[in-house]
């Protein structure tokens, strides 16, 4: 089994295979989610509805309940598969998951306790919906050990390469998040009726999650010597995973409240609103790093001449397909918030939008470094540098924000990205015995992918953008060909690319001669 789990873990069409699951699996949702939501509304009121999304909101929060344990749990057993020591994984899964269960049971008993004062004292809840909404947070507070230790559940299944496996069950159920709701209000309309579904969907797809797991993890039912704990590691790695969960959101978001408390609250949502699809671009490169990140703790000790060619080709990777993307999203900015939010959006909010995507295009770089350093044991590196980062960011971005207002803060942001890549790069490159060879080509083509969008974000006539575009994204491609990409990575580009267009003509032809149906 540790030779075949070994090859599947370094397989390219594997990992090309499971990024695209972990795309759709994070996708699907949020298509349901655009036809779900309106309504929602309209069924629950928007009151009830409201609620609903704060505790949508809630459950995201108390996952900081399982301190880093789930995380810590892929990285172990990704690392115990690579060296061979599968008798020691059940061990460390089990003692894991007991203790994700016993903390998602104390914050539950938090929650439990703090719901009254939650519905009556700090939310401005109507009265006749605090009662219902007492018993929605004590909902959530009994599911709490379900929902914090599933975490470690699909953290073990992604250590075993099972990708594929965790989207077929996390499609359905992310889908089940937004529909379960509309299948309840038919028959009620009461907030507590519609948690206590969701949660039942969870519960189900804790269950499978479980099943699953006791069938990949060898000698599951074995007895569990007292050495196979590992507990300190799990812990120490979990602690500063617990660190880096806690200010990462506020690193994303504090620059919303210091707008508000130094502009306007029309500044806030000048800035949030472009700022909330921006983010979303991040889809793309959460998807590959979550498939990297058990390859990079596998072979990190075992084979770390390997793991270096991978950390390479991954950023390489990155680099390439991203900037397209961006590229397309400074160029349309203007004209996508003028369609979609009114012109008011496209004059306030476009110059923020594009130094967003920039920042978010250096940030993503900033994944494969950060993802290195976690899988070999030290996400100390990354939590370390969010705690010197939080209080340097907010002097930073206060000052921009008191004299450039929202666009200050879009820069500070993007200062802000440029930092991750850059420390994160050069933690990451302290801990590879051979750094990549063409770093520093990399380092400026990314230098020049920036300097191409800044151009793109200059003030300029819709139709110069159209032709300047298409231009910088054939130098980056070009670039990329033949300064940065290695022949196996062109013979493996051009392979995807040969078999998407026979797929492609494949299904074109099928269509075209499918015979018409009669009416």
């Amino acid at each position: 089994m540790s030779a075949t789990l070994t090859q599947a873990a370094v397989h390219p069409h594997h990992r090309a295979r499971n990024t695209a699951w972990n795309l759709l699996g994070m996708c699907a949702p949020m298509v349901v989610a655009l036809f779900a939501i309106p309504l929602l509304v309209e069924g629950m009121g928007k009151d009830r509805f409201g609620l609903l999304t704060l505790i949508w909101m809630l459950v995201g929060y108390l996952g900081v309940f399982d301190l880093g344990l789930g995380r810590a749990l892929t990285q172990t057993v990704a690392q115990r598969l690579g060296e061979g020591r599968l008798i020691e994984v059940a061990g460390v899964f089990w003692h894991a998951i007991g203790i994700m269960s016993g903390l998602g049971a104390l914050g539950g008993l938090v929650v439990w306790n703090m719901a009254p004062w939650l519905a009556h004292g700090l939310l401005n809840i109507e009265p006749a919906l605090q009662s219902e909404t007492v018993r929605s947070f004590r909902a959530v507070a009994l599911g709490l050990p379900v929902l914090i230790s599933v975490t470690g559940l699909v953290g073990t299944l992604e250590a075993f390469q099972k990708f594929k496996l965790v989207n077929v069950v996390r499609i359905p159920t992310g889908i089940f998040t937004f529909v379960g709701p509309l299948l309840v209000l038919p028959y009620s309309s009461r907030l507590s009726d519609v948690v206590l579904v969701l949660l039942l969907g969870r519960l189900a797809e804790w269950i499978f999650f479980f099943v699953c797991c006791l069938g990949n993890i060898p000698g599951a039912f074995s007895p569990i010597p007292h050495g196979q704990r590992n507990l300190g590691g799990l812990f120490r790695f979990g602690s500063w995973m617990t660190v880096t969960n806690l200010v990462s959101p506020l690193l994303m978001h504090v620059d919303r409240f210091l707008i508000g408390s130094l502009r306007t609250a029309s500044d806030v949502a000048f800035f949030a609103t472009p700022a909330e699809i921006v983010i979303k671009l991040l889809i793309l490169p959460r998807a590959w790093i979550s498939v990297l990140f058990p390859s990079f703790a596998g072979g990190y000790r075992q084979r770390p001449v390997e793991t270096a060619e991978l950390f390479s080709r991954s950023c390489r990777y990155l680099l390439f397909a991203l900037f397209p993307i961006v590229a397309g999203v400074v160029t349309l900015a203007p004209e996508f918030l003028f369609l979609w939010l009114g012109e008011d959006f496209a004059r306030g909010s476009a110059p923020v939008m594009r130094l967003l995507t920039i920042g978010v295009f250096l940030h993503s770089l900033a994944f494969v470094p950060m993802s290195l350093l976690q899988a070999a044991a030290r996400p100390d590196y990354a939590a370390k540098l969010n705690l010197i980062e939080l209080p340097l960011y907010v002097v930073v971005s206060s000052t921009l924000i008191y004299f450039f207002g929202i666009v200050g803060a879009g820069a500070a942001w993007l200062v802000r990205a440029g930092v991750d890549v850059y420390f994160g790069s050069r933690f990451a490159l302290r801990l590879l015995d051979q750094p990549p060879d063409n770093l520093q080509r990399f380092k400026w083509i990314a230098v020049l992918d920036v300097l191409a969008l800044a151009l793109l974000s200059l003030p300029s006539p819709l139709w110069v953008r159209l032709l300047a575009d298409p231009a910088l994204v054939l130098a980056h491609v070009v670039g990329c060909w033949r300064a940065l990409l290695l022949e196996d990575d062109q013979r493996r580009l051009t392979g995807f690319y040969v078999s998407l267009r026979d797929r492609v003509q494949k299904v074109a032809r099928q269509f075209m001669n499918s015979d018409p149906v009669p009416p």
